[in-house]
């Protein structure tokens, strides 16, 4: 990139480990910003995530402690510890993926984090994302809106814009998954499912989804 050249800016809501399609997107970008300000919105990724199970797309969800109907703003929403949510969610993804290729690989370090406590659901998603950008080779620089603003210019706002939805099974496989034979390839899966099945080889899959 010449000096000279316009940075571009990704514009997104906080995700819990978002999703293999933020990814994508994240990358023909080259900075982040992060939405703080606006109202949580339920029925999103920012505080699920799903992983493959045998059944099918099983999710990870972190309760809140006003729930999810509250209308907080994103960086005053607390997480109910009060809850073994990270106990639960790390069993889960033991039994998820401990045949898989890659997730003995990574296991100890990401036990590390679900040991660690959280106050803030804002605070807990910008660990995971690092965490998981640092087993990915991503280097992207991260910054925070300062406000609301609801008409944005000069970014890419993808605000709500890749949201959880019905999962149609059978589509164009980026990679394989650990029960694609038995249940078909899942869509819109969190980044922790191409990491323990790709591992060092996740971060070109995602280039080339991305059409880098």
């Amino acid at each position: 990139m010449t000096a000279t050249a316009k940075m571009r800016v990704l514009l997104i809501e906080s995700q819990y480990f978002p999703p293999i399609d933020s990814y994508k997107t994240l990358l023909n970008n080259d900075i982040l910003q992060i939405e703080k300000y606006e109202h949580y919105q339920k029925l999103s990724y920012r505080n699920r995530c799903y992983v493959a199970g045998p059944n099918g797309r099983m999710i990870l969800s972190v309760p809140l402690t006003r729930g999810k109907n509250q209308r907080t703003v994103m960086k005053d929403v607390r997480i109910s510890n009060e809850e073994k949510w990270q106990s639960l969610h790390w069993k889960t993804l033991v039994s998820a993926y401990r045949r898989s290729p890659w997730f003995e690989y990574y296991e100890a370090d990401l036990q590390e984090l679900y040991e660690q406590e959280f106050k803030y659901l804002l605070d807990w998603n910008l660990a995971c994302f690092e965490w998981m950008n640092s087993k990915l080779g991503i280097v992207v620089p991260i910054t925070f809106t300062e406000s609301y603003q609801k008409e944005t210019s000069g970014v890419t706002d993808a605000r709500d814009t890749i949201l959880p939805g019905p999962v149609v099974t059978g589509g164009p496989a980026l990679y394989t998954q650990v029960f694609q034979e038995r249940i078909g390839f899942l869509p819109g899966l969190s980044c922790l499912d191409l990491l323990f099945c790709e591992g060092k080889q996740a971060l070109k899959v995602l280039q080339e989804g991305s059409g880098k």
